[in-house]
């Protein structure tokens, strides 16, 4: 009942201030369940980890056995290779200090799992991690691109989106033919 009490009162307090809410609750998921757009910086961060994430798995992912991860693997190391480099080009001159450059420690996490998986359980680890990565990135490309502060990234977003979503599809048939 306690825990209840302090949860709820966490989250009235982050959504009480409209600055504050922005990162703390897409740090928490609750700007993706109410649908709000994230802060430039916070859009930025998160993109960019993303495309970190993707890239790096993807190449564990071609070191594989299985032909459809193989193919699936190459496309996002050059799609998400494109998102990154075009992103980069587009943060602000006062914003780049929020362009990630390692991976943060949940990311780290997912992928040292990911190397360590035993190669007759890795499409049971890889397959379901690409599904879930391309749906919360869609998530978040869909809230920036229609209520993103920064106009070049809002419009970038909005281009960006139409490969996410064919990446969720892939995602989500490479996970069904696994099972």
């Amino acid at each position: 009942m306690r825990l209840k009490f302090i949860l709820s009162a966490a989250l009235a307090t982050a959504l009480s201030s409209a600055a504050l809410a922005q990162s703390v609750g897409e740090q928490t998921g609750v700007n993706s369940a109410l649908g709000i757009a994230p802060k430039p910086e916070d859009f930025i961060k998160e993109a960019t980890t993303s495309d970190m994430l993707e890239i790096d798995a993807a190449k564990i992912a071609e070191q594989k056995d299985n032909a459809d991860e193989k193919q699936f693997a190459r496309q996002m190391v050059t799609d998400h290779t494109k998102t990154s480099n075009e992103l980069k080009g587009l943060v602000p001159a006062d914003m780049k200090s929020t362009l990630p450059t390692t991976l943060d420690d949940s990311s780290q996490k997912k992928l040292d799992k990911l190397r360590d998986t035993k190669p007759e359980d890795f499409s049971g680890q890889y397959d379901p991690m690409q599904f879930s990565a391309h749906k919360d990135a869609v998530s978040l490309f869909e809230r920036y691109a229609k209520g993103g502060e920064n106009p070049k990234l809002k419009d970038w977003a909005g281009k960006t989106l139409p490969a996410l979503q064919h990446h969720l599809k892939m995602a989500q048939a490479l996970d069904k033919n696994r099972k």
